[in-house]
């Protein structure tokens, strides 16, 4: 029988409906509800057509293992369920298979799961590409990549425990195998206004508290840092801690990272020195002083902060401290300085910490683009991935809201761009006519945006270029009276009367109708943030560091090259960034991943209907659905689809050896499917409404059910007669053996006979030629211990003859040696009485000589002088001897036998008596420290030492550990717990003896505890007790 290849498909097990585009109705209501079926059951992906939308589970769920990988490995898009990996697997194929440069764009708000679906895809692309040492060196370095830019670019925010606060895109660059050759790295307007402020319930970036909390004590020492996050003004403390992140151990992530990047040691410490000049940044506080003129000076309060900064980094004290009082202008040949007020020197020192932070961060990225670079300048295939911030509505909206939701407006033009284009292309390519279908087009809000004479980043250029008193005041009448008129601008203080009396709307504030809802924007701070301005004076100090880092990071600090064109302004910057990126996306095959955020509580299991509402509305996803089902809505490729439905078919099931498309024919042709459901392309066949694919998916499964009953009915048939052939075959194969069995044990009977005659003959030929030889043997051996014995009489007789002569010369020599020893020991005799008599006399002569002088001076010296200086020597001796015995004191540990030496033999008995005196004292001291259930035990194991010490082999390795003697657990015993109330004393020891029965030697176990006044003995099997 025919084998049947069964493919599983999206169809298949369905949860909901897996493509929007086949939802049936269509309407808000439907595709909500479609969201939150799916989400319920642990499905976060759906499809609307090649789009795939996932929703944030805010938990880790099992779907992203190795196994995942390889069932979407090498899979059509649609063949499974609905997954990242399944977008990522067909973008991969067609960078690899067909040379086209791939995008992946991940849109969504904040804490919509953006930078882990980037996290996804990566992962997913390193897992299946190619192997070897230096590939999977780079897509080590590439992963490893993100952990260092989360630290030092991510932060806690109201909405996100882990948010991006910088846009990243990240090209990755293959080969024309598919193996990663290395990748680029492009970073967009990093929130540097964090590094000085955070909101209420929002943190710095991450890399502050992992350093203060990961960091040695060693390498905090050496950056002069403290742990306590409360030392930094930088640091908000409502939120220092997260709940489930461990800030110490992804410190040690973020240096293992940096390390497998390539950073060098030194190169990472200097970081770091960087990191804590930033912090202790903020810890400098100034004060006014009057000057002479009437105005007020800034000067710092505590200048200890000021020297640490300037030992990390290098710079001289006092050029950093002017520069914090004073602020030099140039222009062409004059030079002015001016002096800064206090809120003039705060603001320099949040200017000087925020463009530090930024600047390392540049660096950073750069550093690890050198270690990724590919190192080929062969044509290379890229696929980039778009992570960049969610669009943001706070409660105080600011430029970098502005900023961030203009870069989301511009995404999603180019989404729907893109889009319509694929869309339409694929109708072109197929030769299907195409109904066009009206969307929303938010160019008109991009224009009004970046215009370049009318846009609101044009106008605050131009204010701050303007000469003159410049505020975000003035910037805000501009915008009244220039954008007035726009649809979507809205302002209290336009010409526009409809907002003259909406309080919702302050005079502060302007509001922007995006395509995500309206946004009210505060005008504070635009001017300033816009500016990006840092003191030259400020820019000079750091060029000026000793910290090699610290320079290179302010290169226009070098005085030979200064430059008195004013620096482009953040909005420039950032609009030209955007329309980089832009027009680098166009040129590649779009891939769209949409992020939907469940809840604002980050909790698990918890489908917020009206917050998803909102952002399928921002977000355009019923318009994506209506684009692709303005023709057809649905579409699958003639061999997948006559795989998948042949068998509803005669003439197609089970083998269709035609092409596929006229097998698709037949097979619609048969079914009588009305010919406005579907049309014939190319490649494809189109079908325009879901309620003919769900019919057919019917009927494939009411078929499906035909076919299984049919292939059990073959199944048994085949079994039975396989069974009956086999028994056949293994009757004739038994009666074979058999046959074969019966011949070979007679020939084994006969082999076994002549084989014993054989042995015997043998062993009587051999048993007669051993005895010739043992006879042979023996008389040889008779004449050898003849000659033996005659040898060794004639060698006995010379032996004799000369031990005689050896004693004879012995004792001569002895005899000699006695004489020469009595004649040396009357000499030593005589020599000795002759020292002595010398000695006698030299010592009569000194005594002599001692009463002559005694006598001479007596009369000068008093009776018991001598004695006075005895007693005062002896003094100043044991003075002497107690100093250096209080300086050279042991420990106050029992067990140190460390004693200094006696200067003085008359002191060995005093020097014996203070060492015992003074272990009686220490250790009294170590015992007085003990409790009382302490010094028991201690009692306990001194009666152990007593009884087991040198006695017992196994005694001094168990000294360290505690007594148990209930080695039987006999208190786990129920029976033993009911009869504990009748027994007052603890049970000391429990363990198996053994009884030997007196009257027929037959041994029992018994369970021995022993108490402290009487000893019980217990049977074992039903612990009974009896006195022993």
């Amino acid at each position: 029988m025919a084998k049947m290849e069964v493919k599983t498909s999206l169809l298949d097990n369905m949860i909901g409906v897996g493509d929007m585009v086949l939802l049936e109705p269509l309407n808000e209501e439907t595709f909500i509800n479609n969201l939150k079926k799916r989400f319920d059951h642990n499905e976060i992906y759906t499809y609307i057509g090649s789009v795939v939308i996932s929703v944030n589970p805010y938990r880790s769920l099992p779907i992203y293992s190795p196994e995942k990988v390889e069932d979407y490995r090498n899979r059509n898009f649609y063949e499974l369920s609905p997954h990242i990996f399944a977008l990522s697997d067909e973008a991969y194929r067609s960078l690899r298979d067909q040379d086209k440069d791939q995008c992946i764009l991940i849109t969504g708000e904040s804490g919509a799961g953006k930078t882990e679906a980037s996290k996804l895809v990566m992962s997913y692309v390193a897992a299946v590409c190619g192997k070897g040492a230096e590939v999977n060196q780079v897509k080590e370095q590439l992963l490893q990549s993100n952990p260092v830019l989360e630290a030092f670019g991510n932060a806690k925010t109201v909405r996100n425990d882990n948010s991006s606060r910088f846009g990243k895109y990240m090209d990755i660059e293959f080969d024309f195998k598919g193996d990663p050759l290395g990748g680029v790295i492009s970073n967009y307007l990093l929130e540097k206004s964090r590094v000085v402020k955070q909101p209420r319930g929002e943190r710095n970036f991450h890399v502050f508290y992992q350093l203060l909390s990961g960091a040695s004590e060693e390498l905090l020492n050496k950056l002069k840092l403290e742990r306590d996050f409360s030392r930094y003004n930088y640091l908000s403390l409502d939120s220092a801690k997260v709940n489930g992140v461990d800030d110490a151990a992804n410190f040690r992530t973020v240096r293992n990272a940096m390390q497998i990047v390539g950073f060098m040691d030194h190169e990472a410490e200097s970081v770091l020195e960087v990191v804590a000049a930033v912090l202790k940044l903020g810890n400098i506080e100034f004060k006014p002083e009057s000057r002479v003129n009437g105005l007020d000076e800034s000067k710092i309060k505590d200048k200890n902060e000021l020297k640490e900064i300037c030992e990390l980094t290098g710079i001289d004290q006092s050029v950093l401290e002017r520069a914090f009082s004073f602020r030099t202008v140039e222009a062409k040949q004059e030079k002015v300085s001016t002096t800064l007020n206090v809120a003039q020197a705060y603001y320099a020192r949040d200017a000087l910490a925020k463009n530090l932070y930024s600047r390392l961060f540049s660096w950073l990225v750069n550093r690890i683009n050198e270690s990724i670079k590919a190192q080929t300048k062969v044509r290379k295939k890229v696929m980039g991935v778009l992570d960049i911030y969610g669009f943001e509505i706070f409660e105080d909206n600011s430029f970098e809201q502005f900023i961030i939701n203009y870069c989301n407006e511009k995404l999603q033009q180019i989404f729907i761009e893109l889009t319509l284009k694929e869309e339409q292309e694929e109708y072109i390519r197929e030769d299907i006519e195409w109904t066009h279908i009206d969307y929303f087009n938010n160019a008109i809000i991009c224009d009004l945006i970046e215009n370049h004479t009318n846009g609101i980043l044009a106008m605050l250029d131009e204010e701050c270029l303007r000469p003159g008193t410049v505020t975000d005041e003035t910037f805000l009448e501009k915008l009244n009276q220039v954008c007035a008129t726009h649809q979507h601008f809205e302002s209290r203080m336009s010409k526009c009367s409809r907002f003259l009396n909406d309080t919702s709307l302050p005079h502060s504030c302007f509001r922007i109708q995006h395509y995500a809802g309206k946004v009210l924007y505060q005008v504070e701070g635009f001017v300033d943030k816009n500016n990006d301005l840092l003191y030259r004076d400020l820019s000079q100090a750091m060029w000026k560091a000793g910290h090699a880092l610290i320079k290179s990071l302010f290169p226009e600090g070098n005085p030979a090259k200064i430059n008195l064109k004013r620096p482009p302004t953040a909005g420039s910057q950032f609009k030209a960034s955007v329309a980089t990126l832009m027009k680098n996306l166009q040129t590649k095959n779009p891939n769209y991943i949409r992020c939907i955020k469940p809840n604002d509580k980050k909790a698990a299991h918890i489908f917020n209907e009206a917050l998803v509402c909102h952002q399928i509305r921002y977000l355009g996803l019923l318009e994506n659905v209506r684009v692709r089902r303005a023709g057809y809505a649905f579409r699958q490729a003639y061999e997948p689809c006559l795989e998948r439905y042949k068998m509803l078919c005669k003439q197609t099931w089970p083998h269709w050896k035609g092409p596929a498309r006229a097998g698709v024919e037949v097979l619609f042709n048969e079914l009588e499917i009305p010919v406005e459901e579907y049309s014939f392309g190319r490649s494809k066949i189109f079908i325009r409404n879901p309620r003919t694919l769900f019919k057919l998916e019917d009927l494939r499964k009411q078929r499906l059910e035909d076919l299984a009953t049919l292939i059990q009915k073959i199944y048994r048939g085949w079994k039975c007669r396989t069974h009956f052939l086999l028994m056949r075959k293994s009757q004739i194969v038994i009666a074979a053996w058999y046959r074969r069995y019966a011949q070979q044990k007679r020939y084994q009977q006969i082999k076994s006979s002549a084989l014993v005659i054989q042995s015997y003959i043998r062993g009587w030929k051999a048993r007669k030629i051993l005895r010739e030889l043992k006879h042979q043997k023996r008389c040889e051996e008779a004449a050898t211990t003849i000659a033996a014995y005659w040898h060794g009489t004639q060698a006995r007789r010379e032996l004799s003859r000369l031990k005689e002569e050896a004693r004879n010369k012995h004792a001569i020599a002895v005899i000699w040696a006695y004489w020469l020893g009595s004649k040396a020991r009357r000499e030593l005799k005589r020599l000795k009485e002759e020292a002595r008599r010398k000695h006698a006399v030299a010592v009569i002569w000194a005594y002599w000589l001692g009463l002559k002088v005694r006598r001479e001076y007596r009369k000068f010296f008093r009776a018991n002088a001598g004695k006075k200086i005895y007693e005062f020597t002896i003094q100043r001796i044991m003075q002497k001897y107690f100093l250096e015995m209080k300086n050279k004191m042991p420990s106050l540990s029992p067990i140190d036998k460390n004693w200094p030496s006696r200067p003085y033999l008359f002191l060995d008995s005093t020097h014996k008596e203070l060492k015992r005196i003074f272990h009686l004292w220490r250790c009294k001291k170590y015992r007085d420290q003990f409790t009382d259930q302490q010094k028991l035990i201690y009692e306990e194991k001194l009666e152990a030492s007593e009884l087991f010490k040198d006695k017992k082999a196994l005694y001094p390795s168990s000294v360290g550990q505690p007594f148990q003697g209930a080695y039987l657990e006999i208190n786990k015993n129920p029976k033993y717990k009911k009869l504990q109330d009748a027994i007052e004393e603890k049970i000391i020891i429990a363990e198996v003896v053994n009884k030997i029965n007196r009257a027929n030697g037959k041994v029992k176990t018994l369970i021995n505890p022993e108490e402290l006044q009487e000893v019980f003995i217990i049977w074992d099997n039903h612990l009974q007790f009896s006195d022993c």
